[in-house]
């Protein structure tokens, strides 16, 4: 899976530059032929040199992995359900006007029939025999050819009508057929999600008891500091090598201004913790609260990583990377050009941790700088 993601977001990374956007459709072709081929190396390679992980962290990461699909999963299910049900209420209203304008032809109809029965079966047979004035008799057969034209008309109309109504009917009964599907899946989808959150909590409970003291649990932490830092070393350097670099979006212009990823407080400052939040800040927010992107860029990795759980890399040109840790599930896909306020995930607990809350780390040149020298102080 990873291997798939950081080769997608490398592609289009390369794949989508201002010089492939110039050349013709067949020497871009070559291009990212070529791209592609150096890309495909690039992932063997970060393949072959990642570092093994114990059982425990493998299952964690398998199990958190299953959460943010069902996470995800289960919203759109919901998305679907209230766009579902938005469709029905516009078709029911719909119905409610059709069925007006049918009683209103209908009555019209009426009206018309009425008028026709007061002049009789035949009437122009009583205006011959009545040897009326000619321009009178004239006037009586215009007006009732009008009527008999107005009154096929309303006869059409009401077909019509009564077609669009059965129209109206069948897919209403689709679309709460659909719905009864939904609802189906919803439960099934939550059930899973209920599963895989009591997995995840006696893997934790497992995970944490390994530790028979602090000084265990800090080694441990640092210990996955720097793996991870070895990890996005990595991508680092090898997105350096690429032959198409990351565009300018002009984020150094913007610190101190950038918005913050999510609203929330902050419980670990830069430098202030240990383990691999020791280079970031930690927002404590509710789990499932959209993060949003602090600036315009490219998803570059979104899968995840050990210490970090679910974590999202946007590369903002200038060599300026945004790092989102700990989501709950992942909004934006790996190669995915995103602006800022663009949703990129939710917050979540990914990575062991044993509340909710956002990691945001900011890094130039592959170094770590204090994030809150680039958000708005508030």
């Amino acid at each position: 899976m990873r291997r798939l993601a950081f080769m997608g977001a490398l592609l289009l990374l390369g794949g989508l530059s201002p010089a492939l956007g110039q050349a013709s459709e067949a020497d871009a072709e070559r291009q990212l032929d070529a791209l592609g081929e150096q890309i495909e190396t690039v992932a063997e390679r970060l393949n072959a040199t990642d570092t093994a992980r114990d059982d425990a962290s493998r299952e964690l990461r398998d199990i958190e992995t299953q959460l943010a699909e069902t996470h995800r999963r289960l919203d759109a299910l919901q998305a679907e359900r209230r766009e579902l049900a938005d469709e029905s209420a516009q078709l029911r209203a719909h119905r409610e006007r059709l069925e007006r304008q049918r009683r209103e032809q209908s009555q019209a109809l009426a009206k018309q029939l009425a008028a026709l029965y007061r002049v009789g079966p035949t009437p122009q047979l009583k205006l011959l025999l009545n040897q009326g004035d000619p321009a009178e008799l004239d006037r009586m057969q215009a007006y009732l050819n009008r009527l008999t034209q107005a009154r096929q008309a309303r006869i059409e109309a009401i077909a019509e009508l009564d077609t669009a109504l059965a129209d109206t009917e069948a897919e209403l009964v689709t679309r709460q057929q659909r719905l009864g599907t939904l609802s189906a899946e919803l439960e099934s989808q939550s059930a899973t999600l209920a599963e895989r959150t009591a997995e995840r909590r006696e893997l934790v409970a497992t995970l944490d008891s390994r530790f028979q003291s602090d000084a265990q649990r800090l080694a441990s932490l640092e210990q996955d500091r720097e793996q991870a830092q070895r990890t996005l070393e990595k991508i680092r350097q090898e997105m350096a090598r690429l032959d198409e670099p990351a565009p300018s979006t002009q984020i150094s212009r913007t610190q101190g201004e950038l918005p913050w990823p999510v609203q929330g407080t902050i419980s670990a400052t830069y430098h202030g913790q240990k383990g691999v939040h020791f280079n970031g800040i930690v927002i404590k927010a509710n789990a499932g609260t959209p993060v949003t992107a602090v600036h315009t860029g490219r998803v570059v990795f979104a899968d995840w990583m050990r210490g970090f759980g679910n974590l999202l890399i946007i590369d903002h040109g200038d060599h300026v990377m945004t790092l989102y840790a700990h989501l709950q599930r992942f909004s934006a896909r790996p190669g995915q050009q995103v602006t800022r306020g663009d949703e990129i995930g939710r917050v979540g607990d990914s990575g062991g941790q044993a509340q909710a809350s956002l990691y945001f780390e900011v890094r130039q040149s592959g170094e770590p700088i204090n994030p809150q020298r680039w958000i708005a102080r508030r």
